[in-house]
């Protein structure tokens, strides 16, 4: 069990320490990621940034996610569940805009714009607080796929081994420091686990200084 973010984060930084000479970018999923991410990010000077997937839920349950989306729009969904559930594409693409209109809105809360860093040839690693059924953090990794990095290591401190197994096929490398026989949800590997607020990220994001090297939108 971790003690928090911050202890997860310290202990994922020993595992992240090999990439060094390799120049990676880190990209923090906020918000509870950028505070598992700091201490990376703070000991190796690595470049970094934000990257926000959201999920896009069913119409009459926003526990069940039929899908999710990036930034620039690169999306997955679930069509069985579309289909099962009789879910209309109007319903769809207005779930679609107002995610990718909230993406935005808490880049620019955060940190003063909606780009993010160029990673064309670059090694990426996606750090996160924790990963469940891993379906939301797949739209980030097929957005970072399709602005060419040359390597993506997703780094995480707890995720179900169902859940590794399928993240593992899409990623070139997975650091997970806990993978429990049975899981029982991110938040049950902590003693503490309150939600990081938008302050906190405000906070970090200005402690740090987020690089300049950007994508145009």
């Amino acid at each position: 069990m971790f003690v928090d973010r911050k202890d997860a984060g310290e202990k994922l930084s020993i595992e992240l320490e090999k990439f060094k000479d390799e120049n990676p970018i880190v990209l923090a999923i906020p918000r509870g990621g950028i505070v598992t991410a700091y201490e990376t990010i703070k000991r190796f000077g690595f470049q970094w940034d934000l990257i926000i997937p959201r999920k896009i839920s069913a119409p009459h349950n926003k526990e069940i996610a039929i899908g999710a989306i990036s930034l620039d729009e690169t999306y997955l969904f679930n069509e069985k569940y579309i289909g099962m559930l009789n879910i209309s594409q109007d319903y769809i693409k207005k779930e679609v805009f107002q995610q990718t209109e909230e993406i935005k809105r808490r880049l620019n809360k955060y940190k003063g714009n909606e780009h993010f860093l160029d990673v064309k040839n670059k090694a990426v690693i996606i750090i996160d607080d924790g990963i469940a059924t891993g379906f939301t953090i797949q739209a980030a990794i097929k957005s970072i796929k399709k602005h060419d990095a040359k390597k993506i290591i997703l780094a995480v401190p707890v995720a179900p081994q169902d859940t590794i197994s399928l993240l593992e096929k899409i990623v070139d490398e997975v650091i997970c420091l806990f993978i429990p026989d049975e899981f029982y949800g991110v938040s049950s590997y902590y003693k503490s686990f309150d939600q990081t607020t938008d302050e906190e990220v405000i906070n970090i994001v200005r402690e740090l200084g987020i690089s300049k090297k950007i994508i145009s939108p």
